[in-house]
């Protein structure tokens, strides 16, 4: 698994950005990039996710909860996680049961 520095750099490079450009839009010295990248110094939790929103990535790409970079990120899958997680846990349930089993299938299809 890629160091939260490797991820950091691949996402500041696909983006486009040199380290002096992600700095200033952070509000930062070019040299606190260098040293997160290098993994030398650990951003706190507000700055990683200040970064997330320059990057367009997630917390959980960088600090290696998932190898997705935009895991999340689509604002239709979102609400409809965000409606799921109001219901109850029977309901819960039943539409991931559901889910599972379309997930499944389509896995199955494309075998």
């Amino acid at each position: 698994m890629d160091s939260f520095g490797k991820k950091l750099r691949d996402c500041r490079e696909a983006k486009k950005l040199s380290q002096n450009e992600l700095a200033k839009l952070m509000n930062t010295n070019h040299s606190i990039i260098g040293k997160y990248e290098r993994d030398e110094v650990k951003p706190t939790i507000d700055v990683v996710k200040k970064l997330t929103s320059h990057l367009e990535t997630t917390v959980g790409y960088l600090l290696g909860e998932t190898e997705e970079k935009n895991l999340l990120k689509d604002p239709k899958m979102l609400k409809r996680l965000n409606d799921i997680a109001t219901f109850s846990k029977e309901q819960k349930e039943h539409i991931l049961f559901a889910l599972d089993a379309m997930i499944k299938s389509v896995k199955l299809d494309n075998l």
